[in-house]
Formats: C-alpha cells, sequence, structure tokens
C-alpha cells in the first residue's frame, strides 16, 4: 500500500491525504455493511409483516411493512449489492444463545424490531457516506418503524385481551410466581399484580419477574392502581379502583397502547368508565368476598346488565370459583376475574383448565320453533 501523502494548506494545517487505493478499500467497506444491514433491515420487516398479515389479518400494519421494505429496495443497488462478500464475512460465524430460540411471538416481534432498528441506526450513519440524501432518508424510517413497534405491540395487547377469559388477580403469596406459572401452562392470558401492604421495593422486584413470566408464556401483564410501577416495569397496562388516578390521567402517562381498566360496582360507574376510555371493566363483586372486605355484592343482576349494555370487554369477579363459575356464566359472562380460586389452589393448573373449559365452552341456541 502507498504511504500517505501530507501537505500544508494556506492556513499552516498539516493534511493527510490518503492513497486512492486506500479510499477506495474504505468505500468497499462501507458498501459492505450498507448492503448487510439493508438485507438485515428488509428481513425483520418481512418477518414483522408475516405476522400482521397472517397473524393479526391486519392490513394497514401489513401494508406499513410492505411499503418499508419496497423503499428499502430503492436504495439497494447494484453498486452496493456487488461489495458483498459472504465467504469473507466473519459474522457469518457469530451467534447467541439468545438468537436460538424464541418463546412467544411477542419475543420474536421485539426481538426483530430491536433487529430492524439497530440496521436503520447503521444505515443512517453510513449512508451519509454514500449519499447525502440516505442519512435523512432512514433517519425518518427509524422513526416510522418506532410507530410501526407501538401501534403493532397496542394491537396485539388489545386482540389478546379481546380473547382473554380468564383472569387472575394475584393476591400476597409465598408461592407466588410459582402459582401464577401454574396458571400459565393452564392457558392463562391475563394476570394483575395486586399488593396493597407490601413496600415497592418489592413490588418492585416481583412486579419485574411477574411481567417477564407473563410475556414468556404469550400472557398480558397488568398492575393495579400504580401507574409509575407500570411504567417502571413496563406493563402491559394498569387496573385502577374507583379512587384511583383518573382515566385520562393515566392514559397520558401510558400512552395510547396500553391498557386502562376500571373496577365498577354498579351501572352508573360502568358507564362513567366506559366513556371515559377504559379498556375494559370489572364488574362485581358478584358475591361477597374478603378481599373486597364490607362491600356489599352487586350480584348476578349487575352481571346480566354489563350482557345488555357494556361495548367493551368486562370481567366478572368477586368470589367466583368451581362451585358458582357456570351460575355466573348464565347469567350473561363471558370473562370472569378470580383471586382465591387460583391463589389458593392446590393444583392451580387444573383449576385454570377446568375454569377455561366452562368459559370457552359452546352454549346452547334457543331453540327454534316450528310453525
Amino acid at each position: 500500500m502507498k504511504e500517505a501523502d501530507y501537505y500544508e494548506s494556506t492556513n499552516g494545517v498539516v493534511v493527510m491525504v490518503e492513497p486512492y487505493s486506500q479510499k477506495e478499500q474504505i468505500q468497499q467497506v462501507v458498501y459492505r455493511i450498507l448492503d448487510a444491514n439493508l438485507d438485515r433491515t428488509r428481513e425483520g420487516l418481512r418477518i414483522i409483516e408475516e405476522w400482521c398479515r397472517f397473524g393479526l389479518n391486519n392490513v394497514q400494519l401489513a401494508g406499513e411493512c410492505k411499503y418499508l421494505r419496497q423503499e428499502l429496495a430503492k436504495w439497494h443497488t447494484a453498486e452496493i449489492r456487488a461489495a458483498r462478500d459472504t465467504v469473507g464475512d466473519i459474522g457469518t460465524e457469530l451467534s447467541h444463545p439468545q438468537e436460538e430460540q424464541r418463546s412467544s411471538i411477542k419475543l420474536l416481534l421485539q426481538a426483530n424490531f430491536c433487529r430492524v432498528q439497530e440496521a436503520l441506526r447503521v444505515l443512517e450513519e453510513y449512508g451519509k457516506l454514500y449519499s447525502a440524501n440516505m442519512g435523512k432518508a432512514f433517519k425518518q424510517m427509524r422513526y416510522r418503524v418506532y410507530t410501526l413497534e407501538s401501534n403493532l405491540m397496542g394491537y396485539q395487547r388489545h386482540q389478546l385481551l379481546w380473547r382473554s377469559h380468564l383472569y387472575l388477580v394475584t393476591s400476597p403469596s409465598d408461592t407466588l410466581l410459582a402459582t401464577v406459572e401454574s396458571a400459565l401452562k393452564g392457558g392463562l392470558t391475563l394476570v394483575q399484580y395486586r399488593d396493597k401492604n407490601n413496600d415497592d421495593t418489592v413490588r418492585l422486584e416481583n412486579a419485574t419477574k411477574l411481567r417477564q413470566l407473563c410475556h414468556a408464556y404469550g400472557a398480558l401483564f397488568i398492575m393495579n392502581d400504580r401507574v409509575d410501577l407500570a411504567l417502571a416495569v413496563d406493563a402491559d397496562g394498569v387496573h385502577l379502583g374507583q379512587q384511583d388516578m383518573p382515566i385520562a390521567m393515566a392514559r397520558q402517562l401510558l400512552g395510547p397502547q396500553k391498557i386502562i381498566g376500571r373496577s365498577t360496582t354498579n351501572s352508573e360507574e360502568m358507564h362513567k368508565a366506559i366513556t371515559e376510555g377504559a379498556d375494559y371493566i370489572g364488574v362485581g363483586p358478584i358475591y361477597e368476598t374478603p378481599t373486597k372486605a364490607g362491600k356489599a355484592a352487586a350480584g348476578l343482576e349487575y352481571v346480566r346488565y354489563a350482557a345488555q349494555n357494556s361495548q367493551i370487554p368486562w370481567f366478572a369477579i368477586g368470589g367466583i370459583d368451581a362451585n358458582n363459575i357456570n351460575d355466573v356464566i348464565d347469567a350473561g359472562a363471558e370473562r370472569v376475574a378470580v383471586v382465591r380460586s387460583l391463589m389458593q389452589a392446590e393444583q392451580p393448573t387444573l383449576v385454570t383448565q377446568y375454569l377455561l373449559s366452562q368459559l370457552n365452552r359452546v352454549k346452547p341456541q334457543p331453540e327454534i320453533i316450528q310453525n
């Protein structure tokens, strides 16, 4: 390789001038970096697009993925492709154990969003060496991917909320994590962490572990009462009581994609929660329960009212167990929330499976009378 030439500019600064061959080599390295990250971005987007298309049947989200892939293709020129050297790429041998498995759709999507965003940042920086407009283009594209991620993950949450029929609200327990995991193994998809007594250090530790556990099983994790703790552990949402923060304020803090639930005990509270923008409501307590000591039971009549008047998902709650769940279902409930039924169960997996089997059973259709 030629030695670099030096010359003194008019202002007295000594400048090194790279030989043309060295510049050319650097240019080829830049082209290889651009080629690899264009491939990486398009592959990641395609993985996300397939779930939007086949998993969610959402034309808007799938369309955004396709648009971004096509925009990327415009920059993937023959000049950049020609620099590819797969055989000489040491990165093909690099791997990490976390890349070898995906335990849920959510983790798969998150991994590929990270992959796309990191690659776009690389394209944004190295693209400035290729074209004056390339860095700007990929900067804007990166922001669009952030928005896509927010919309998709929010859509995923709300879709799973609608599909969830059994809701576990935890109570303090020495076997908290083991009990919740047993219920998740039985098919549970919605968990709320409720702990009124422990200090925030314990709550944060438990909430973090529960959120990780729920997401590993593809379930939603909701924080009871505390919006600040929900934000701290990146929960899927928060459940608010009647005396807690207004829904509008919680929405402002959490953003539009997180889930907000509200407890209600009568029709007036139900309509108020729906009007204020709750994503779901609790309906109860149906029966008297020590979890809500001193609070009168709302009864099955409120279940019947909610079945006729709630346009959003609602969960009957309060003293519901394997012995009375069918009475609640017969009154019109399609979703129930339980505490003691699972937290105190000897076999949470089996109890979860039984409760879900009752909630998912085909309801008998009214008999048609022939004239």
